[in-house]
Protein backbone atom coordinates (compact mmCIF):
# COMPACT_ATOMS: atom_id res chain seq x y z
CA UNK A 1 0.00 0.00 0.00
CA UNK A 2 1.35 3.37 -0.84
CA UNK A 3 1.74 6.22 1.98
CA UNK A 4 -1.67 8.13 1.43
CA UNK A 5 -3.69 5.00 1.53
CA UNK A 6 -1.88 4.10 5.06
CA UNK A 7 -2.68 7.52 6.24
CA UNK A 8 -6.07 8.00 5.65
CA UNK A 9 -6.70 4.54 7.19
CA UNK A 10 -4.94 5.41 10.31
CA UNK A 11 -7.28 8.33 10.53
CA UNK A 12 -10.46 6.35 9.46
CA UNK A 13 -9.90 3.78 12.19
CA UNK A 14 -9.42 6.74 14.91
CA UNK A 15 -12.40 8.01 13.40
CA UNK A 16 -14.62 4.84 12.54
CA UNK A 17 -16.94 4.87 15.50
CA UNK A 18 -18.04 8.62 15.20
CA UNK A 19 -18.52 7.65 11.57
CA UNK A 20 -20.93 4.50 12.20
CA UNK A 21 -22.18 6.44 14.32
CA UNK A 22 -22.78 9.34 12.12
CA UNK A 23 -24.07 7.02 9.33
CA UNK A 24 -26.53 5.22 11.40
CA UNK A 25 -27.96 8.74 12.31
CA UNK A 26 -28.46 9.99 8.72
CA UNK A 27 -29.96 6.52 7.83
CA UNK A 28 -32.49 6.82 10.42
CA UNK A 29 -32.82 10.62 9.04
CA UNK A 30 -33.51 9.33 5.46
CA UNK A 31 -30.00 9.93 4.11
CA UNK A 32 -30.74 7.18 0.92
CA UNK A 33 -26.86 6.95 0.67
CA UNK A 34 -26.08 6.51 4.18
CA UNK A 35 -29.37 3.79 4.79
CA UNK A 36 -27.78 2.32 1.27
CA UNK A 37 -24.41 2.31 3.24
CA UNK A 38 -25.77 0.76 6.47
CA UNK A 39 -27.72 -2.13 4.79
CA UNK A 40 -24.84 -3.01 2.86
CA UNK A 41 -22.96 -3.57 6.06
CA UNK A 42 -25.61 -5.36 7.79
CA UNK A 43 -27.26 -7.99 4.53
CA UNK A 44 -25.27 -10.29 3.15
CA UNK A 45 -24.62 -10.18 -0.31
CA UNK A 46 -26.85 -11.96 -2.64
CA UNK A 47 -26.20 -14.97 -3.76
CA UNK A 48 -24.73 -15.36 -7.69
CA UNK A 49 -27.39 -18.16 -8.52
CA UNK A 50 -29.89 -19.35 -7.61
CA UNK A 51 -32.44 -22.36 -7.67
CA UNK A 52 -34.44 -22.34 -10.82
CA UNK A 53 -38.11 -23.63 -10.19
CA UNK A 54 -40.29 -24.10 -13.42
CA UNK A 55 -41.58 -27.69 -15.14
CA UNK A 56 -39.73 -29.08 -18.14
CA UNK A 57 -41.56 -31.86 -19.32
CA UNK A 58 -40.74 -35.39 -18.90
CA UNK A 59 -37.47 -36.71 -21.05
CA UNK A 60 -39.89 -39.08 -23.34
CA UNK A 61 -39.36 -39.17 -27.09
CA UNK A 62 -37.13 -38.05 -29.93
CA UNK A 63 -38.98 -33.93 -29.53
CA UNK A 64 -37.87 -34.02 -25.72
CA UNK A 65 -35.30 -31.45 -25.64
CA UNK A 66 -37.42 -29.23 -28.15
CA UNK A 67 -40.08 -29.35 -25.59
CA UNK A 68 -37.96 -28.64 -22.97
CA UNK A 69 -36.64 -25.81 -24.39
CA UNK A 70 -39.96 -24.60 -25.44
CA UNK A 71 -41.20 -24.90 -22.28
CA UNK A 72 -37.49 -22.54 -20.88
CA UNK A 73 -38.48 -20.24 -23.63
CA UNK A 74 -42.31 -19.68 -22.22
CA UNK A 75 -41.60 -19.34 -18.60
CA UNK A 76 -38.94 -16.79 -19.45
CA UNK A 77 -41.63 -14.76 -21.42
CA UNK A 78 -44.12 -15.20 -18.23
CA UNK A 79 -41.29 -14.21 -16.28
CA UNK A 80 -41.17 -17.18 -13.85
CA UNK A 81 -37.32 -17.14 -14.78
CA UNK A 82 -34.90 -14.46 -15.94
CA UNK A 83 -33.55 -14.40 -19.63
CA UNK A 84 -29.93 -15.36 -18.21
CA UNK A 85 -31.48 -18.83 -16.24
CA UNK A 86 -32.98 -19.69 -19.15
CA UNK A 87 -29.62 -19.28 -21.18
CA UNK A 88 -28.04 -21.38 -18.14
CA UNK A 89 -30.88 -23.87 -18.34
CA UNK A 90 -30.83 -24.46 -21.83
CA UNK A 91 -26.74 -24.76 -21.91
CA UNK A 92 -27.52 -27.84 -19.58
CA UNK A 93 -29.75 -29.19 -21.54
CA UNK A 94 -27.14 -29.04 -24.64
CA UNK A 95 -24.28 -30.06 -22.49
CA UNK A 96 -26.54 -33.26 -21.71
CA UNK A 97 -27.57 -34.04 -24.92
CA UNK A 98 -23.98 -33.52 -26.37
CA UNK A 99 -23.29 -36.32 -23.46
CA UNK A 100 -26.12 -38.53 -24.78
CA UNK A 101 -25.02 -38.57 -28.60
CA UNK A 102 -21.33 -39.43 -27.02
CA UNK A 103 -22.55 -42.46 -25.60
CA UNK A 104 -24.51 -43.56 -28.27
CA UNK A 105 -21.82 -43.22 -30.28
CA UNK A 106 -19.66 -45.11 -28.32
CA UNK A 107 -22.08 -47.96 -28.08
CA UNK A 108 -22.84 -48.00 -31.74
CA UNK A 109 -19.08 -48.32 -32.19
CA UNK A 110 -18.92 -51.10 -29.89
CA UNK A 111 -21.78 -53.42 -31.62
CA UNK A 112 -19.72 -53.09 -34.68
Amino acid sequence: MNKTTLATQALLEEEAEALTRKAIELAKAGNPVALRLCLQRLLPPPPKDRTVNFTLPKQEGTYYLFNAIRAILEAVAQGEITPGEGQTVTTILETYLKGVRRIGSYLNSQCR
